[in-house]
């Protein structure tokens, strides 16, 4: 965005470039008075049964984050409210990728679509919207354990290694997701792009940490439910957010199994309703379980484990010396010993070194364009890793600046140059800086010459992490991925702006008081042009029966609405659950 709004919030103003890239204006303007129905619906709806299965109290949860149940959240307001808990929201403009996504929740920031469902995608939306995201995962987060978790996720999610493969079916789920909301879809583009879904989850091949993470992410913070077995109760998102699904699954025939590690062998599918569950008996547990998980992933395991996961990722990717130099680029190559640790790696192409997540001065992507190579380990007859010794011993063993040096590794490759600089940091040596070097292999293979410029050589006895993206990430990424599909963006026709008004006339009542007589005329335009409309059609009879008025037209109404709901299946839920809501109405108090 062009001018970064950070609302005053301290957890926003603190977002690192990368993924301020990702935030679109939320234009409030742009809702229309249906938008602002809708939101009002499945809030109300959600009030009058969430009060009962969902974990937390609701109406006390949606205060906390700045939410009504009238109108569509303002980002000023919710960042306002969030501020106080440590958290802030940021809009963007549909699904984002996984990896930023996750960082954003490391920083304590909720992403939210700026988006809403349609009217006729009510009760379910497999595009994310501000529906899902701001009363689906606001309310929560007031929550100090379940916060905690969020951006402790979050943290770990942001150095999961992904694949091509993820890339693929993140952009087709995007895709699909984007073409389910547009109003006038053709049936024959949906059913390809489902297709191209399925297609991409049944050819992942092995799944990457970040697919395994998605996992737990979606049985959790998605579609996580907390208590006992047999009486569960709900605090996911997606449940919380969904007025079709939240009843559903509390049903018998949705499995509910006990969360665990487990569950990172059930891949789920979005565009679908869930076939079973999992239930933990506390957010602590959510931790531990994920604690498990983070200690087989390569940011953790390092070595010739991560390095391998780097290669196979054919993404940027970070390994971090036992030094602390961090060096990103796309790995290619590695060599180990015979106890199978790294004695050398290799990237290819824009390469960058950094420490402590800041780039090094004069070791940029620009810099190191071609890639980087170097030896990992121990040096011969050296009775210490030679990120720890001191400035005297450097000097014994005639690693001086300007000396000809001759260094052998204990995996016999071996260094001979002039020294040109040394880089210390943290009282640990991690770079040594050679003019006229040659590098060799234990075969005497050339792996550096000198024709090919300056040599720096990494410093350390072993690859203690491996993660990917890039240590300094605003430094490396000059832009961060963005998909090339928009989201869609509905241009209105003039009878549809006119039927905006009549909702706007029923809204304004509501908000104002005052004479109801002109209420037959909005139910008059409604039955003469827009007669498949029932939202408005409930929201004037709820103004009618509240205030025991206009008798004759109330009645007129509901006969419409029951015959609606007897016809149309489609409807008969919708319109059964909003009369439901007219005879036991939300207090008025919980929605200003």
């Amino acid at each position: 965005m062009s001018d970064f709004n950070d609302f005053n919030n301290p957890q926003v103003a603190a977002l690192p470039r990368h993924l301020k890239q990702f935030i679109v204006d939320q234009h409030y303007d742009h809702y229309t008075p249906v938008d602002h129905a809708v939101w009002r619906y499945v809030m109300r709806q959600n009030y009058s049964y969430l009060k009962d299965v969902a974990y937390y109290p609701y109406i006390p949860g949606l205060q906390k984050a700045g939410l009504t149940i009238e109108k569509i959240p303002d980002l000023h307001d919710m960042n306002n409210a969030l501020a106080k808990i440590g958290w802030g929201a940021v809009t963007v403009d549909g699904f984002i990728p996984p990896a930023a996504f996750m960082e954003y929740q490391a920083y304590r920031v909720l992403v939210i679509a700026a988006d809403i469902r349609q009217l006729k995608h009510i009760e379910y939306t497999p595009a994310p919207d501000i529906i899902h995201e701001s009363a689906g995962h606001a309310p929560i987060i007031a929550d100090k354990d379940y916060h905690e978790y969020l951006s402790y996720f979050g943290s770990i999610g942001a150095k999961a290694m992904f694949s091509a493969q993820d890339f693929e079916l993140y952009e087709a789920i995007r895709a699909l997701s984007i073409l389910k909301e547009m109003p006038d879809a053709d049936p024959e583009e949906i059913k390809k792009a489902d297709e191209v879904v399925a297609w991409h989850q049944d050819n992942m091949g092995e799944p990457s940490e970040m697919a395994l993470l998605s996992r737990l992410h979606w049985w959790t913070v998605e579609y996580g439910l907390i208590g006992t077995l047999q009486e569960p109760k709900i605090y996911g998102a997606g449940l919380l957010s969904s007025i079709g699904e939240s009843a559903s699954c509390m049903m018998d025939d949705v499995k509910k199994l006990p969360y665990s590690i487990d569950a990172v062998n059930y891949s789920y599918d979005i565009t679908k309703t869930q076939p079973q569950l999992f239930v933990t008996p506390t957010f602590q547990n959510l931790i531990d379980v994920l604690e498990q998980f983070a200690d087989t992933m390569a940011f953790r395991r390092g070595g010739a484990y991560g390095l391998q996961k780097a290669i196979d990722s054919k993404n940027t990717c970070t390994a971090v010396y036992s030094s602390g130099l961090q060096v990103s680029g796309t790995f290619t190559e590695f060599k180990t010993d015979k106890e199978g640790e790294p004695t050398f790696i290799k990237t290819t192409g824009e390469t960058a070194l950094a420490v402590n997540n800041k780039q090094l001065k004069g070791h940029s992507k620009s810099y190191h364009k071609h890639g980087f190579s170097s030896p990992v380990g121990r040096l011969k007859g050296v009775n210490k890793p030679l990120e720890d010794v001191t400035a005297r011993e450097l000097q014994d063993m005639g690693i001086t600046i300007g000396s000809n040096t001759f260094l052998t590794f204990e995996n016999n490759i071996t260094v001979e140059g002039k020294v040109k600089s040394t880089h210390i940091e943290n009282n640990k040596l991690q770079l040594i800086t050679f003019t006229d070097c040659t590098v060799k292999d234990n075969m005497g293979n050339i792996l550096f010459d000198p024709s090919w410029g300056v040599y720096d050589m990494a410093v350390g006895e072993k690859i203690t992490s491996v993660f990917c993206g890039a240590a300094d990430k605003d430094a490396f990424l000059e832009i961060a991925y963005k998909s090339a599909t928009g989201t869609h963006h509905p241009q209105y026709d003039t009878k549809t702006k006119e039927l905006h008004q009549l909702y706007q006339q029923v809204r304004n009542r509501r908000h104002t008081g005052g004479d109801l007589g002109f209420l037959g005329n909005v139910w008059m335009m409604l039955q003469k042009f827009h007669h498949d409309d029932w939202l408005c059609a409930l929201e004037i009879l709820e103004l009618l029966d509240h205030e025991d008025a206009e008798p004759a037209l109330a009645a007129e109404i509901r006969r419409f609405l029951e015959n609606k709901a007897a016809n149309e299946p489609e409807y008969k839920k919708l319109i059964t659950d909003g009369l439901y809501l007219i005879k036991h109405p939300v207090e008025e108090r919980l929605v200003v």
